[in-house]
């Protein structure tokens, strides 16, 4: 991607990020690097996992609040620290507080997962739930942080956050030397930032590219641009990087350091969650998965060795329920169907059989008769199946239309 690059110099460089990482030490741990022998038969070449879904709090996030809190003042320490976020950010902010003997607010939606909120109180924050959107949540903060003068934690858009999360890129080139492009998920941008600062000084040849999810995609528009520009409306089963507008600190390195930017649908985000769990046995969050999307979406694109950043596996257990069954759809391992047949004995039976005979699971059924849009000898099933991907699902339908059936829909 062909971007004009600021000679302003950036306000991070390598050694921010080395100081981060001294400071990290026995705070933040080395997360693995798996392999994943079925994306890299994919690819056609090495692909490497960075299990920071694996993390203290259960993403990367531990590492920037850390050390934003730990460069306080004694006097802003004295004040205590405030904090907005739907999650990794709320309980990365509680452990690195009470680590450093910091009391902290944390301000969360109240629709926020309850499992969430628990763990950010149970690191020993104080939890605010307040308005509907992380934009209501943030205002709160904001306010909250002016009437108390307590120190407003940003999620992404601070020199030390990004210096903090920077400190996995020291640890890819670590483990794997070799390394030919990193996939990360990018929201704010922080984390892609700091990456891309602590790999682009050392290691100039990686190519690095940012994942965004469609529904909330503000950095090709920013890119185009040349500055930050903020989306009308987001939406994306992705929270961890549903973000409106690129933070400024991080949009400028972004900009000069990351090679390109892509974006991944919601299928794409659903069938990567689902082959981490199935093939690499890890739980992810859907900003977590996004890489994982990407090299899925286009395959031919990535040189390995590639590294795919798992950047967090705080998912709500309601919400991984039916991210499972909307990726399992979008692998053709369920299909949804609507016929019609006539009403009368047997007949539900004799479609049954069918069915059976080309080995679909019958989840559910909805037999409907009294519907006014049916004829008087008529009836209409809803069938739910579990099947075994889209061949299969095509073979289903040849079967039903072989013995005379007509799908709705």
């Amino acid at each position: 991607m062909d971007r004009p690059v600021s000679a302003a110099p950036h306000p991070i460089t390598l050694d921010d990020v080395r100081g981060a990482h001294k400071m990290l030490s026995g705070v933040a741990r080395m997360t693995a690097l798996e392999s994943s022998r079925h994306l890299s038969s994919l690819i056609g070449s090495p692909v490497h996992l960075k299990c920071e879904n694996l993390q203290r709090t259960g993403s990367f996030k531990i590492r920037g609040a850390y050390v934003r809190i730990a460069g306080l003042r004694p006097e802003e320490r004295a004040a205590g620290v405030v904090a907005a976020s739907a999650g990794n950010h709320a309980q990365g902010v509680a452990l690195a507080a009470s680590l450093l003997g910091v009391r902290s607010t944390v301000f969360m939606p109240v629709g926020a997962p309850l499992p969430k909120v628990a763990a950010t109180r149970d690191y020993g924050a104080e939890v605010r739930l307040h308005g509907t959107v992380v934009d209501e949540t943030l205002r709160a903060a904001i306010r909250y942080a002016e009437e108390t003068g307590a120190v407003f934690i940003h999620p992404f858009d601070h020199p030390d956050i990004i210096a903090g999360q920077g400190t996995v890129g020291l640890e890819i080139l670590e483990q794997c030397p070799e390394v030919r492009t990193i996939v990360v998920g990018v929201g704010g941008g922080g984390f892609a930032a700091g990456i891309a600062v602590a790999v682009k000084a050392l290691r100039p040849d990686v190519r690095i590219v940012g994942v965004q999810a469609a529904g909330a995609a503000a950095y090709p528009p920013s890119l185009q641009a040349g500055r930050p520009v903020a989306l009308g409306q987001v939406a994306t089963m992705a929270d961890g990087i549903m973000v409106g507008r690129p933070g400024d600190v991080p949009f400028a390195l972004i900009r000069d350091l990351v090679d390109d930017v892509v974006t991944v649908s919601e299928d794409e985000l659903s069938s990567a969650l689902l082959l981490c769990l199935e093939r690499a046995k890890l739980v992810v969050e859907p900003a977590g998965a996004s890489p994982v999307a990407a090299l899925l979406a286009a395959p031919d694109a990535y040189e390995g060795p590639v590294v795919a950043v798992l950047s967090g596996g705080n998912v709500d257990p309601l919400l991984l329920q039916r991210i499972l069954r909307h990726g399992m759809s979008a692998a053709g391992r369920y299909l949804s169907l609507r016929l019609r047949l006539t009403d009368r004995p047997g007949a539900l039976a004799t479609l049954l059989g069918v069915l059976s005979v080309v080995d679909a699971n019958v989840l559910d059924v909805s037999h409907v008769r009294t519907d006014p849009r049916l004829g008087l000898t008529e009836a209409e099933v809803e069938l739910h199946l579990e099947t075994k991907g889209p061949e299969h699902c095509a073979a289903v339908g040849a079967a039903l239309e072989d013995a005379g059936y007509v799908v709705i829909a």
